[in-house]
């Protein structure tokens, strides 16, 4: 495993990190793997060297995190992982249950922390941009966050790039803890964050943690033309997930999966671990988000590691890309826990 600098902060973590929206409860969603069916993915990524594990509050309405502290104190030292947890989307119905005002953003942290079993998170996170709280009232309890060493670093969620530069100006005139990530939506067919975000992150020294960056599995190459694309795919979450069939299976997207899955053949890899070779070929890049909810998946992902494009495969990949809309911001605030919350990585 390799282990790089977290933007530019002083944070070690493993160049690939383990999303764990996938662990918690079924009854949140049909694809996600109960505690029991969790702890093997855990144990197999702590043996693999990744130190870095992601989840939020949201996910399985905060069981996700139970199920990962659980887990990881029966199987590591505190000091000896990142651990990454977000803030924002609904927790319950009551209108301050949600958003970045300074009552959720503190209160949330904790109701955290209890869940995840420990005393602080490496890095806390907002999990989307928040139009309704004042900027200046985010930040600054996130600084009281960081004050009170409950977190150690904060990192931000997908946003437009001015709204992320606001914040880091904002945060720099005040004193305020400045993010050191960005996790964003970027895969190699969809790269609309390449037209302002990453040049962002990289001058403003932001490390970039993709989120889906095989497009929800379709980058494995398995899924069919038509329709909506949900056949051929082999997990449940591949026929279940109402999010994903909304982000891709244009036809240009069909077009570079094959490119992808032409590439692998030639180089006898699997297709998954090209479209993770050119992503971590991103300078921008410092560890993809990966969720694995069968062990192919995670050990593939590792695995990609060794894989290295050059310049000629690379163009081979792109080449065929077509613009789309702008994908993955989400922020709707008016969703009770019970509706959409999928939507959200």
């Amino acid at each position: 495993m390799d282990y790089v600098n977290l933007g530019r902060s002083g944070l070690k973590v493993s160049r690939i990190c383990l999303g764990c929206m996938t662990y918690g409860t079924p009854d949140w969603r049909p694809w996600v793997l109960s505690e029991a069916e969790s702890r093997p993915f855990i144990r197999r990524a702590l043996e693999h060297g990744i130190n870095f594990f992601d989840t939020a509050d949201m996910y399985s309405l905060g069981v996700s995190e139970e199920v990962v502290g659980r887990t990881l104190w029966k199987l590591t030292a505190r000091h000896q992982v990142v651990l990454a947890t977000k803030v924002f989307f609904p927790m319950g119905d009551g209108p301050n249950e949600r958003g970045l005002s300074r009552k959720h953003v503190l209160e949330a942290i904790d109701a955290s922390l209890r869940r995840l079993g420990t005393d602080y998170v490496d890095l806390y996170q907002i999990h989307r941009f928040d139009t309704e709280t004042p900027i200046e009232e985010t930040l600054e309890a996130l600084a009281d966050v960081v004050r009170a060493g409950k977190a150690r670093y904060v990192g931000a969620s997908s946003m437009y790039a001015w709204q992320l530069a606001k914040m880091l100006f904002k945060a720099s005139i005040r004193g305020w803890p400045r993010f050191v990530s960005m996790q964003n939506h970027y895969n190699l067919i969809y790269r609309e964050e390449e037209r302002e975000m990453l040049a962002l992150c990289r001058d403003e020294g932001l490390g970039v943690i993709p989120w889906s960056p095989l497009a929800r599995g379709f980058l494995a190459g398995n899924r069919a033309r038509g329709g909506d694309g949900r056949k051929g795919g082999d997990t449940l979450r591949a026929r279940t997930d109402e999010y994903a069939h909304n982000l891709y299976y244009e036809a240009s997207d069909f077009k570079i999966v094959e490119r992808v899955v032409e590439l692998a053949g030639r180089r006898g890899v699997k297709p998954a671990q090209v479209a993770l070779a050119w992503l971590l070929r991103q300078s921008a890049v410092t560890a993809p988000i990966i969720g694995a909810s069968r062990m192919e998946h995670l050990d593939d992902a590792v695995g990609a590691l060794a894989v290295k494009l050059d310049d000629e495969e690379c163009v081979y990949l792109e080449e065929l890309y077509q613009p789309h809309p702008v994908l993955g911001h989400d922020q709707d605030r008016a969703v009770s826990p019970a509706a959409r919350l999928s939507s959200a990585s």
